[in-house]
């Protein structure tokens, strides 16, 4: 019999009655289903601090707080008792301008920390408030820290009588011009107010009668053969509405897979969703259980059982590149796909081998994890249309129907695709797994409303990593430090299913080596499968495993010709008429002037460095050259629609999915520049004047994925071509405009769409799969990193000082919005540099243990300087953004590691550990050698020789 507890909490300054379930709820889950989803439940185990609140004058981690140790009448206050909609707390209020809000999903637990902090520090400093939250584990993945201490910081002089609230918001251009300006974004509101409704929060608030869904995740092995999937014992218990395997699936039960590349020889789909036949990775579900609560279907989940035949397990692309290796699957080698990349003169072995400099090395990328503070939760049902609806965290809208479809059998015409507020993904949600998994549940539940949930642990052995990657390289220079050739052999594992894999190695293929003039050139990037965490795309995709070994190489060559890093990347940096490794113009040329920017700091740094060293804390400073480029490629395309609506405002449509870095606000950037630059002189439009209508298959357009820093460039170019099309319907003969009611009058049309097409860009092609030649992409950003760092001799701990960025994206939309990509991606590096790992599935299943970043980890020291040029391509010379900034600022901490005491780390992370082994091999009289050459499947040479012999 189960026993239940009648309890009266104060909660936000009221006594609240509940009844509460002693053995199993938490404070978070109480509060929670009395509605208060300002409580957010991240990673579930309290190393997050989403979900924190403040207990009788503490903050506490309410999800890990059983609800047995909270006390009677105990004084509970959460984000919605600090300040409302209408009635902002400063905090909130300084969030919002501040930029501090970007996924939004910590925000509130931030929110709800300071305003305990402000109460016990009202004059606290900027590191007061980074101890308070370090000591609170308030965590953020996609700021970097420094707008989230900005905003703290503001709102502090608020409450103490210097200023108010008014003179801490954005000032408002009396010209109405805000293109460039930190205009506040549209979704900040709900975010620092707790009302935003996340996944989970829809899920609480769905229909009495919807289904809850959750996972039979065995986590018995990587590679496994099912001999039986056994649901008897679960079938019987309490709530159970049906336990589903693959057999009730409609569909393929399998996301789709396409070939990039003529060199691509893998040809089935092998992202199988819900286990058929065999176990491919730690992660893959065996069924899918729905019940009437979500503690009845996870109580049932524990009684699925899998009886299994262990099977040779490949877990590393070195494994799987051995001759002799078990297949991953049976329809093609392990190693399946490979892109070159050749330049210049064909003989580059012996360029480098008679070169008077050369240096050589093989480096190491981690299986880098994502890890936003919110997990994954879907939901899924037929809505009053007959469409098959999937609300959820995508990336790609029309690329998820897609998949949906296929998996499940429904027609496209038949799915509906919505975007859940999203806590973030940074690329994972590209892939349709879990959307597709909930569509399946909805229809094999007889098409009952469900809602599809995991926790992170799950979630973490279940979602895609960036692909860990192998690379030798070898660099050559003449007397004078100029690079005479370059190559390169790279291998990418890709894990256990192959989608995007063959795309992954064109990025290999073209960011080795940039944005430097490298005349002669011979490299190849392969890509294999294994058993371990899939693939999938992160931001910067595929750039940071290139710079891990080009950039290391740089600061390696430099000093082997005795030159100061930064000088020999001036030497080399590229310039009008150096054409790029695929053998095309660089579409801008900025080196000189980023790195004329760049000097002065780079001076400063070194003297710090060189006035801080001492034996016990040895101080360094790394510099590289990152960037990315901007757009998917020859085929993207980007459509929008304008509406002139009955109340004269204009109704935006389109699928710039918010993934955090802010769709929203910027999709009301490039529609008001476009609105005002079209009806200029003829109205004067405001920031109220627009409305959007974002990221809803069933209304708008597709506006293509959220992805390769393509979003800003492509909508742009769109929105103006669509805003023109409109302005024309408008236009009357004696050239004013027509009102919404004389355009209906006279049978016009008030909705207007437009589709822009990259085939449209002259001089566009995708690479030559046998000698990468090629110009696939518009345009470029361009970034340099500098970093300083600390290291403790006695421990090998490495602290960044500083990060430091000098960057071109050619016009910026919203100063707020930019940077904090900018400090998020940054943040990533840094915890790519030094800790971010998922390759032990059991001690890196939680965001603490792959290694995040705390605030203490993350310098405050950390700023960009952009350089305006504006791009010719785009109508408001706008570029991209995200994704250089999380390129090669990692490697800027790894240089920095060296240039401090000595220690190359040519395996990511660096570790303390590995930090100290390399001092203690040095002081013994040792030095730190390179990993021996890897193998990748072949002889490098005897590859590209064949690959020339044989052309596709």
């Amino acid at each position: 019999m189960k026993q239940l507890k009648k309890m009266t909490l104060n909660i936000n300054g009221a006594d609240r009655t509940l009844v509460c379930d002693p053995q199993n709820d938490t404070l978070a889950s109480v509060l929670r289903r009395l509605g208060l989803t300002g409580v957010k439940i991240g990673c579930g185990t309290g190393v997050c601090g989403a979900c924190s609140v403040v207990m009788d004058g503490k903050v506490i981690r309410s999800c890990t707080r059983r609800i047995t140790s909270v006390k009677e009448y105990a004084k509970i206050v959460t984000i919605e008792g600090i300040g409302t909609p209408m009635h902002l707390h400063p905090l909130q209020a300084a969030f919002m301008e501040n930029g501090a809000v970007q996924c939004g999903f910590c925000s509130p637990g931030f929110i709800v920390s300071a305003w305990q902090l402000l109460r016990e520090q009202p004059n606290a400093s900027r590191e007061d408030v980074r101890d308070w939250f370090q000591k609170h584990r308030n965590i953020c993945r996609c700021t970097g820290y420094r707008q989230i201490v900005d905003a703290v910081m503001d709102a502090a002089k608020v409450l103490r009588g210097e200023c108010g609230i008014e003179d801490i918001k954005v000032k408002m251009p009396a010209d109405k011009h805000y293109y460039g300006k930190p205009l506040v974004r549209p979704a900040a509101l709900a975010k620092v107010t707790g009302v935003c409704d996340y996944g989970d929060d829809i899920e609480l608030k769905m229909p009495e009668d919807t289904l809850h869904v959750v996972m039979v995740q065995p986590k018995v092995a990587h590679h496994a053969r099912i001999i039986g999937i056994h649901t008897a014992a679960a079938e019987k218990m309490a709530g159970v509405y049906k336990i589903i395997t693959h057999k009730d699936v409609k569909g393929s039960n399998r996301l789709n897979f396409f070939q990039f590349l003529p060199r691509t020889i893998a040809t089935e789909q092998t992202h199988i969703l819900l286990a058929e036949e065999k176990i491919f990775n730690y992660g893959d579900i065996a069924a899918l259980v729905a019940a009437d609560t979500k503690q009845h279907a996870r109580e049932a989940a524990a009684q699925v059982t899998i009886e299994y035949e262990q099977l040779p397990e490949v877990l590393s692309y070195l494994e799987a590149a051995m001759p002799d290796a078990v297949r991953v699957h049976e329809d093609h080698p392990n190693v399946w796909a490979m892109q070159p990349t050749t330049k210049g003169d064909p003989n580059v072995k012996e360029l480098i081998d008679n070169a008077p400099y050369a240096a050589e090395g093989s480096f190491y990328s981690t299986r880098e994890p994502h890890m936003p503070i919110e997990g994954d939760t879907v939901q899924a049902y037929w809505d009053e249309d007959g469409m098959l609806t999937v609300h959820c965290k995508a990336m790609a809208i029309y690329a998820n129907i897609g998949d949906i479809a296929e998996a499940t059998g429904v027609a496209e015409d038949k799915v509906r695709v919505v975007e859940n507020p999203t806590g973030g993904t940074f690329g994972w949600g590209i892939a349709s797994a879990t959307y597709a998994l909930a569509a399946i549940a909805c229809i094999a539940c007889d098409n009952r409303p469900v809602a599809f949930s995991m926790s992170y642990g799950e979630f973490m052995a279940f979602s895609g990593k960036r692909c860990p990657s192998y690379t030798n390289t070898r660099l050559a220079c003449d007397e004078n430090g100029k690079i005479i050739a370059a190559e390169w052999d790279n291998g990418l594992d890709h894990g256990a299913y192959d989608e995007l894999g063959d795309d992954l190695t064109t990025r290999i293929a073209r960011f080795m080596y940039f944005p430097y003039n490298v005349p002669n050139c011979m490299g190849l990037s392969r890509v294999a499968a294994t058993n371990h965490a899939y693939g999938t795309a992160y931001r910067g995709y595929g750039s940071p495993q290139a710079y891990t070994a080009s950039e290391a190489m740089m600061d390696i060559m430099a000093e082997k010709l005795g030159m100061d890093p930064f000088a020999f990347r001036r030497i080399n940096v590229a310039r009008p008429g150096d054409v790029n490794i695929n053998g095309y113009a660089f579409t801008d040329y900025p080196g000189d002037r980023i790195m004329d920017a760049m000097q002065p700091i780079y001076e400063k740094a070194l003297a710090d460095a060189k006035a801080a060293d001492t034996p016990e804390v040895r101080r360094g400073v790394g510099v590289v050259w990152g960037g990315y480029n901007v757009t998917e490629g020859t085929a993207d395309q980007c459509t929008v629609a304008i509406e002139l609506g009955r109340d004269g405002r204009f109704y935006k449509y389109d699928t710039w999915q918010d993934q955090g870095q802010g769709g929203d606000i910027g999709s009301l950037m490039v529609t008001l520049e476009a609105l005002r630059t079209t009806f200029a002189g003829k109205l004067v439009i405001d920031k109220d004047d627009v409305v959007l209508i974002q990221n809803d298959s069933k209304f708008c357009p597709d506006h293509g994925a959220t992805a390769s820093s393509r979003s800003h460039f492509m909508n742009s170019i769109s929105t103006k071509a669509c805003a023109g099309k409109l302005y024309g319907a408008m236009l009357k003969p004696d050239g004013s405009l027509r009102t919404y009611g004389e355009m209906t009058a006279e049978g016009i049309p008030t909705r207007y769409e437009n589709q822009f097409l990259n085939e449209e860009f002259e001089g566009l092609a995708d690479l030559d799969p046998n000698t990468g030649r090629g110009n696939p992409t518009p345009d470029y950003t361009f970034a340099m990193f500098l970093a300083e760092v600390a290291v403790e001799t006695a421990t090998g701990k490495v602290t960044v000082l500083s990060m430091k960025s000098v960057a071109d994206v050619g016009v910026v939309g919203n100063i707020a919005a930019v940077k904090g990509q900018v400090f998020g991606g940054m943040s990533h590096t840094i915890g790519f540099a030094l800790s971010e790992n998922y390759d032990d599935v059991k001690k890196h299943n939680n965001p603490l243990g792959a290694g995040i970043p705390t605030i203490r980890e993350i310098p405050d020291d950390i700023d960009v300087v952009f350089l305006e040029n504006p791009r010719r391509q785009n109508p408001f010379g706008s570029s991209g953004a995200s994704e250089a900034f999380q390129s090669s600022g990692h490697m800027a901490v790894v240089n920095a590691i060296a240039n401090a005491c000595g220690v190359r780390v040519y395996e990511l992370p660096a570790t303390a550990a590995k930090v100290k082994a390399g001092l203690d091999a040095i002081a013994a009289g040792g030095k730190i050698e390179a990993p021996k050459k890897y193998f990748l499947g072949s002889d490098f040479y005897e590859e590209m020789e064949n690959i020339r012999r044989n052309p596709v």
